[in-house]
């Protein structure tokens, strides 16, 4: 039997990423590399078991090859908290799926892995909401439920975007000006009627000029380089998945600001690996679950962002055992 360690990773199924963007990917050539046996889980692979957290796992090799990226073996029953290190690399939406399987991994580091991103962290840090611990850093937000609360910070600011809660790869997320005939179906759609919270924040115009630049910590330390997203011509969202051109620049003094802000609460609570969205100097979100970006600062920079990551791990695996 391989005396190797072993890294496991949840994830969406590995045979529909794209190769050549996939920062999961990225990760596990850098633990494989290193020396880990990998382990692959779906979310559906999952169970307790009287108190036990186990999966069905598969061993995993993955390949630096388009044609050909992974390669996967036979199933077998594992209990989790037997693997060093398990990455949860789920993308959303954040649901009551998503809290439950976090119940499940919070077992298995109570019963020995190390996962990262933390569980009770994924639960608690919701990527919208939880920037509201952190006002100094942000434009005015308000996140209601009441859409006359929301027709008023329009009309305070007059030109605002709204977005839901649970969502990823900016979907479902809407930009009204003051007068907008469409400004009460957005605040009906997006709360559900006044049933259901939802963000709204001052829109800042630097997002067609600079984008919406994704700043990542590796253990609440920034990467020196930050991807700037730029919307596409016809389109407000600075997300990759929508469109955008993510352009790497160099961090500057307000970036490494909201890093020192941000940072050493995130790596204090297990947040291994964290990307903030930033605009014009402010943050809009802090993205926790599956943070994504590392494929093109690496391309452009010659970095080796999984690495570092990498390293984190292993200095925490060092300090606990």
């Amino acid at each position: 039997m391989s005396s190797a360690p072993r890294l496991a990773v949840v994830m969406d199924p590995i045979q529909a990423i794209n190769f050549a963007k996939d920062s999961t990917l990225a990760m596990l050539l850098a633990a494989q590399a290193r020396g880990f046996d990998l382990l692959y889980f779906e979310q559906g692979d999952l169970w307790l078991r009287d108190g036990v957290a186990c999966g069905r796992a598969r061993p995993l090799r993955v390949f630096k090859d388009p044609a050909r990226w992974f390669e996967l073996g036979e199933p077998s029953v594992q209990r989790l908290g037997d693997v060093d290190v398990l990455l949860m690399r789920k993308d959303p939406p954040f649901d009551t799926e998503y809290i439950y399987t976090s119940y499940i991994l919070e077992r298995a580091e109570q019963q020995g892995a190390l996962v990262v991103n933390r569980p009770r962290g994924l639960r608690d840090m919701n990527e919208k909401v939880f920037t509201a611990w952190f006002p100094q850093c942000c434009a005015p937000t308000l996140i209601t439920r009441d859409m006359r609360n929301m027709a008023e910070f329009l009309a305070e600011h007059g030109k605002v975007v709204c977005k839901p809660l649970y969502g990823m790869g900016g979907r479902s997320i809407f930009v009204i000006e003051a007068g907008d005939k469409n400004t009460n179906v957005v605040f009906e759609t997006l709360s559900d009627y006044g049933s259901r919270y939802a963000m709204v924040q001052r829109y800042i115009p630097d997002i067609v000029t600079t984008g919406d630049s994704r700043v990542i910590l590796v253990d609440g330390e920034p990467v020196p380089y930050a991807l700037a997203r730029i919307p596409a011509g016809n389109d407000n969202r600075g997300n990759l998945a929508a469109g955008a051109t993510g352009i790497g620049r160099p961090l500057d003094d307000r970036d490494r600001f909201l890093a020192a802000q941000i940072g050493p609460t995130l790596a204090a609570e297990g947040m291994l690996f964290v990307g903030l969205d930033v605009i014009g100097g402010f943050v809009t979100e802090i993205n926790v679950t599956s943070p994504t970006g590392i494929r093109e600062l690496d391309k452009q920079f010659g970095l080796d962002i999984a690495g570092l990551l990498l390293d984190a791990i292993q200095r925490r695996l060092a300090r606990r055992g």
